[in-house]
């Protein structure tokens, strides 16, 4: 995933960095020791979103995250019911996109792939991959609507419900 997902986030951190040199001028240079506060947040999420590692085999969707303790997320390809794309505009603006998968894995129902390069490149690998999967375990996906069945023998004047 690309930092610019933080956009929003790193701005803030900079604010408040600006804010803290500010009040520091009142404080004779006391208050630079908060400047730690808005580092240390922007160094967390730069380090949580470098670390975070997705990586498509021809069997798997491996998610890999964490900074101290590693998580890694396995999702079988042929589970992957459906994708979506979203750009807003400026990731689009960047050439960036995201990428969300509607699974039947009960561990991962959805998974978001964010602030990735051509992401319509990826959903068509994906895609690919998940259908090569599919033919393989000799899995086909059902779409059910929500109808309302009658039991057997509803229409039957004798049967009791």
């Amino acid at each position: 995933s690309s930092q610019w997902i933080h956009f929003w986030f790193y701005a803030l951190c900079v604010l408040l960095a600006a804010g803290v040199v500010a009040l520091a001028v009142f404080t004779a240079g006391f208050a630079l020791a908060a400047l730690v506060i808005p580092v240390a947040m922007w160094l967390c999420r730069w380090w949580l979103t470098k670390t975070t590692v997705y990586t498509l085999t021809n069997e798997r969707l491996l998610v890999t995250r964490g900074i101290i303790t590693r998580h890694q997320d396995n999702l079988e390809l042929y589970r992957v019911r459906d994708y979506c794309v979203k750009q807003p505009l400026l990731l689009r603006m960047l050439g960036l996109g995201n990428l969300e998968l509607l699974t039947s894995d009960t561990m991962t129902p959805n998974v978001a792939i964010r602030a990735i390069k051509d992401v319509e490149g990826v959903r068509e690998k994906l895609r690919t991959s998940v259908e090569a999967a599919r033919d393989r375990k000799r899995v086909r996906q059902m779409d059910v609507d929500n109808v309302d069945i009658e039991p057997v023998g509803a229409d039957d004047p004798g049967h009791h419900a």
